[in-house]
Formats: C-alpha cells, sequence, structure tokens
C-alpha cells in the first residue's frame, strides 16, 4: 500500500517550503489534507506529483506551488470566510476549510460536486459546503466574503464574482495573458480591484472566464 502521508511530507518539502511559502497555516493544512482523497481513484498514485492534475473537460487541480503560494498570499484566517471557485473534487476546499472558519465552495459540474460533497463527508470537512452553480456566477446567497480563490485560468473577471468580495477582501487568480498565465492577489479598494503579479503559472482557461472574440469585418 502506497504510503501517502510521505509522500505528503516529501511534496510540501519538495514543491511548497522551496517557494518561498512560509505561513505556518498554509504548511500546516496542506501536510493534514490528504490529496489523494479528493482525485479520482485511478489518479492517487500520481497525487504528489509537482505538476497540475488534469481532471478531464478542461479542469485540474492546480500544482501544489502554484496553490500554496496563492494561499500564503491571501493571509487566510481563521475568522474568514471564503469562497472556492471551480473546487473541482474538493481537496483546495479541504485545505482551505483547514484554515478558514467556514468554505462555500462552488462547482457546475454536477458529477464533481456530488463526489466533492461525497468527499467532504469521507474526511469529515464539516466547514465546507458544496453548491453546484456556475462559477462566474459564484453564491451571492452566502458572501460577501473575505477570500475568493478561483481554481483555473481566467482571461477576464466577470463583475459577478467580484461584487461578491467585501470591501479590503482578498481574491487570487491565475490570468491567462496571451501565451502565459500569471498568479495574481487582488484587494478590494473602495469597490475597485488592485492586481498585483505573484508569480507564473499554468492553469486552463475555466468556462465563462473567456474574453468575447472581438468582432472582425
Amino acid at each position: 500500500m502506497a504510503d501517502f502521508k510521505s509522500r505528503r511530507v516529501t511534496m510540501v518539502d519538495t514543491q511548497v517550503r522551496p517557494s518561498d511559502v512560509t505561513k505556518f497555516q498554509v504548511i500546516d493544512a496542506m501536510l493534514a489534507i490528504p490529496r489523494e482523497a479528493y482525485v479520482p481513484a485511478d489518479m492517487q498514485d500520481v497525487a504528489y506529483i509537482g505538476e497540475n492534475l488534469i481532471l478531464g473537460t478542461g479542469r485540474v487541480i492546480l500544482e501544489a506551488r502554484s496553490f500554496a503560494k496563492m494561499l500564503d498570499a491571501l493571509d487566510i484566517g481563521p475568522s474568514d470566510l471564503v469562497l472556492d471557485v471551480a473546487a473541482g473534487l474538493g481537496y483546495s476546499s479541504a485545505v482551505l476549510a483547514h484554515m478558514a472558519e467556514a468554505v462555500v465552495a462552488v462547482e457546475e459540474n454536477a458529477d464533481f460536486a456530488q463526489e466533492a460533497e461525497a468527499n467532504f463527508a469521507a474526511q469529515s470537512v464539516d466547514n465546507a459546503a458544496m453548491i453546484c452553480a456556475s462559477h462566474a456566477e459564484g453564491a451571492t446567497k452566502y458572501g460577501p466574503y473575505d477570500v475568493i480563490v478561483v481554481n483555473g485560468a481566467v482571461e477576464t473577471m466577470p463583475p459577478s464574482l467580484t461584487d461578491q468580495l467585501k470591501e479590503g477582501g482578498r481574491m487570487g487568480a491565475i490570468f491567462a495573458v496571451g501565451q502565459l498565465c500569471e498568479l495574481r492577489i487582488g484587494r478590494k479598494i473602495d469597490g475597485q480591484m488592485n492586481w498585483r503579479l505573484l508569480c507564473h503559472a499554468n492553469a486552463p482557461v475555466l468556462d465563462g472566464f473567456k474574453r468575447e472574440a472581438a468582432f472582425q469585418l
């Protein structure tokens, strides 16, 4: 039987810590949450490789390095309410739930959402709730949020999502810029999003976050 705990420690020691991720709560959460429990059964053996895990239908679980750097910069605390967009099978939400007061996970793929709910139950994650809904629409009913995390790349960020962030709230997302992708951290100040580049990252662009092609004659 695979020693997933040792693999988890190795992931943190070789992918997370060397990437200047220093906050104890991030390290602790990524050591505590069994990544292998949130991937398809036939992918458990590769759950801890240092790259995005492909779930199909243009969706991934973000590589540990990029996800950890995002969390480190977002500075999530025990009183924060977090919206986790494109939560997939629930791994990101479980990590966030270990750090925050509560997590609202949004997943528009009904099969993924159902499996995530089962994973939360199996792993006793009782402060994360799964909502099957459009990623771009988020979950207005439960907001506003202290933190919003987007698990995938965006070409444009819809106001329908940023409107759900509290004043002073933080947001992490990967922006597709030409052929490159940039992990950015945003903060809402006076009702406007102010973004800064954190590092380069890679992920497929999520449906609902693609820029409409300009009309040309």
